[in-house]
């Protein structure tokens, strides 16, 4: 498996410095680099990139303001100089966080983290078509979960909370993981930090979804694609 990789930073220096440690990485291909992170939009948005290495510190937009903005951001590694942006990198579900300057063995552990995620993913992707239930970790046990059964997934930092009908569970995942397991044809995004699932949808109400007595937001930015995954073929009119 073959990791295409964007680098965005206006230092010269450690772009440079990135692209040799990618060079020597048999699984990762650098696909692009810029020095301003609005030149790779267009690149992001065409799904060309899966994953970013993103510098914080930049003129005009920082690189956690730009991964913000983006509607379907790949995993991301964030690389600065400054340690304490760390929780707000992790806060948006980065792989993992560099701190300039960064070693290779350091580099090599950050990415095998997303060799590990994009392993797990198409796994999960193809045992999800065929099942109708998965697993996690919570409690200390491993849960059975139906996918019928979920009423909707929220984020919380480093973790994911599942609400189901019966009870609702936190795990130690990251939130892009369980949006990328989910079927898609049954879950949908409705947030940066909530996915609901389309069938246990009671009302809609200008920005809220309401699920029994839940109440979801629906991001701004969202909204037509939203409106239109979860009416589709299915909203009556005179």
């Amino acid at each position: 498996m073959i990791i295409n990789c964007i680098v965005i930073d206006d230092e010269p220096l450690a772009r440079r410095g990135l692209k040799e440690y990618i060079a020597d990485v048999d699984f990762l291909n650098l696909a692009a680099e810029f020095d301003n992170p609005l030149q790779a939009t267009e690149l992001i948005s065409n799904g060309q990139a899966q994953l970013l290495f993103l510098d914080i510190q930049m003129p005009k937009i920082t690189g956690l303001d730009f991964f913000r903005s983006l509607q379907h951001p790949p995993p991301v590694i964030f690389t600065t100089a400054y340690p304490q942006y760390a929780l707000e990198g992790f806060e948006v579900n980065a792989l993992d966080y560099l701190v300039k300057p960064v070693s290779f063995d350091r580099f090599l552990k950050a990415v095998l983290k997303a060799k590990e995620y994009y392993e797990v993913r198409n796994k999960n992707v193809a045992d999800a078509a065929t099942s109708e239930y998965f697993f996690i970790k919570a409690d200390n046990k491993l849960i059975r979960i139906l996918f019928d059964e979920v009423l909707f997934v929220e984020a919380l930092q480093n973790y994911v909370t599942i609400h189901t009908v019966a009870k609702k569970y936190m795990t130690y995942l990251t939130f892009k993981s369980v949006e990328d397991y989910l079927p898609a044809d049954k879950f949908i995004k409705v947030h940066k930090s909530y996915i609901i699932s389309a069938s246990r949808v009671d009302s809609i109400e200008g920005n809220e979804i309401r699920i029994g007595q839940h109440h979801i937001p629906i991001s701004r930015n969202q909204k037509d694609e939203v409106m239109e995954k979860l009416l589709r073929n299915r909203f009556l009119k005179r």
